[in-house]
């Protein structure tokens, strides 16, 4: 057999170039080779025959991968989530966006009706001059955002509350007032909050007429204090939040007094987010949108001030005054001629507080549960002689409406407010600046016959000494320990036929006593 022929070995130059192109057939990330790329560049160079192919080629290379991403490639991967700067971009843009189209035939009249949307450019000016500086953009933006609320609500006022910084987001807060019977979510929550009412109550007779229930227990808890009702108290005004300047405005649900209460006792940084839980001890009933709305409304009663003056309580109101009822309403006065700057730094006497103060029930005015709790006690008659034993409980008092600052209380040799000029070189034409010392953030800045009220902070109180949570309640005290609720031992079969012996004959006594009893009386009948 014949010796095959070696087989010619392979040229290098052949392996090189072969290399070489698998190499260049490589697909990227876009699944696009830099050999396609290559002859698709070459092709489009000599169909076009630019003058200038050299200078030209790193544009055109540009140009033809690009068109090849527009197209949307198979194999192109997944973009990323939008970059923040983008997602806050995207907010900001629909701020320039036309209104309603309401506002729209309102401005094609040519008529400018009354509206609620505060002049937030003068605020920024006045706050400006008092060394609060909201910034040139963000003044617009926030304008831009209040005109949204106002154009899509029926609003009486609306005011720029402030803000209130957090961990992940801030909170832009808006006060407003509907105008009267347009205010269809509260009628929408009295409603519910009605109709809830005979369906509890028809659940309880149901339990009550139900067999084989177990034993009810004796403790009676303490009753809850209802909330004040929406435009009265700390619910006198609805506030609107959101998170960023064009995000949508959410409102804030009204405050109760157990909310108010709980959040008297913690220390919590918001975090941005209004469905965050709450967890604190002692507990908070609610998520992060009812704590944010019972600070709200603690920063309100205590930090809002006016210069002396500047309101006055109503004519009508003469007569509760008469009566004994706390003022809770108040007008601004035509008459009012102004306070001079210099006095309003020297004296806190021309400051009054023109917010209603929250005493320590959570509630404005105050409310006797007691007698709450006797109405629906009146069908047991021995728990209603136990409650009228008891002690009617003394009722809160606080301060009334229009009481000077001077009369506020210092915390550990602090005083509550601290008043200076908004310039020392120039004091002719400065302003009033008064900051809380006891909620930092707020601010009071006022000229001789106009004054505004902001806050720029943390949402949390001043503590001097730190902050410490309450301890926890002593615990329960045990049962007294007597025959009358031990346990016994059981007894043995001799002891219980010794029982049942004694028994019997303490019986056969007692009929023996019963017969010779009858007898008795026989013979003295005879």
């Amino acid at each position: 057999m014949a010796d095959t022929p070696a087989e010619a070995a392979p040229d290098p130059r052949e392996l090189q170039i072969k290399y070489a192109k698998a190499y260049l057939l490589q697909a990227g990330p876009t699944g696009v080779s830099l050999y396609e790329h290559l002859s698709g560049l070459l092709s489009r160079i000599l169909s076009e025959r630019p003058p200038n192919a050299l200078d030209t080629l790193e544009q055109m290379s540009a140009e033809l991968h690009w068109s090849r991403l527009q197209k949307g490639h198979e194999s192109l991967r997944p973009l990323t989530e939008d970059p923040p700067t983008f997602i806050k971009a995207e907010s900001h843009r629909a701020l320039f966006s036309r209104g309603t189209e309401e506002a729209d035939e309102n401005e094609g009249d040519g008529e400018m009706t009354d509206s609620p949307l505060p002049n937030l450019y003068d605020l920024a000016h006045l706050l400006q001059q008092g060394g609060v500086n909201i910034g040139r953009d963000e003044t617009v933006q926030i304008a831009l955002a209040m005109k949204r609320l106002t154009d899509t609500r029926p609003l009486l006022s609306c005011r720029f509350w402030g803000k209130i910084f957090g961990t992940e987001g801030s909170y832009l807060v808006a006060e407003v007032q509907f105008r009267e019977g347009e205010d269809e979510e509260a009628e929408e929550e009295a409603e519910e909050e009605e109709k809830e009412t005979p369906d509890e109550q028809e659940d309880e007779e149901e339990k009550e007429e139900a067999e084989d229930l177990p034993p009810k227990s004796t403790h009676h808890p303490p009753p809850v204090v209802p909330r004040e009702e929406n435009g009265a108290g700390t619910n006198k005004y609805v506030y609107f939040v959101c998170t960023e300047a064009g995000a949508e405005w959410i409102r804030l649900p009204p405050v109760t007094p157990a909310q108010i209460t709980a959040a008297r006792k913690i220390r919590r940084l918001f975090t941005g987010n209004l469905d965050a839980p709450v967890i604190t001890y002692p507990p908070f009933l609610g998520t992060e949108a009812n704590l944010l709305r019972a600070q709200i409304a603690r920063i309100s009663a205590g930090t809002h001030v006016s210069p002396l003056g500047y309101y006055q309580f109503g004519e009508e109101e003469g007569e509760e005054e008469e009566e004994g009822a706390a003022r809770d309403t108040y007008e601004e006065n035509p008459e009012f001629e102004g306070v001079p700057v210099t006095d309003l730094v020297e004296s806190l006497s021309n400051w009054v507080h023109h917010v209603q103060h929250i005493l320590p029930q959570g509630r404005c005015v105050w409310l006797n549960t007691a007698v709450k709790s006797e109405e629906e006690g009146e069908e047991e008659e021995g728990e209603e002689e136990e409650k009228e034993d008891e002690e009617e409980p003394e009722p809160e008092v606080g301060p009334p409406l229009l009481t000077p600052l001077s009369e506020d209380a210092e915390i550990n040799n602090t005083p509550p407010w601290t008043a200076h000029f908004s310039s020392q070189h120039i004091p002719q034409y400065a302003l009033a600046v008064l900051r809380s010392n006891l909620w930092p953030g707020a601010y009071t800045i006022s000229s001789s016959k106009k004054f505004e009220n902001i806050y720029f902070g943390w949402g949390i109180k001043y503590s001097p000494e730190g902050y410490s949570p309450p301890a926890p309640p002593p615990p329960q005290p045990e049962y007294p320990s007597g025959p009358e609720i031990s346990e016994g031992v059981d007894p043995t079969v001799e002891e219980e036929q010794a029982l049942k012996a004694a028994q019997e004959e303490a019986a056969a006594a007692a009929e023996e006593a019963e017969d010779e009893e009858e007898e008795e009386e026989e013979d003295e009948d005879d």
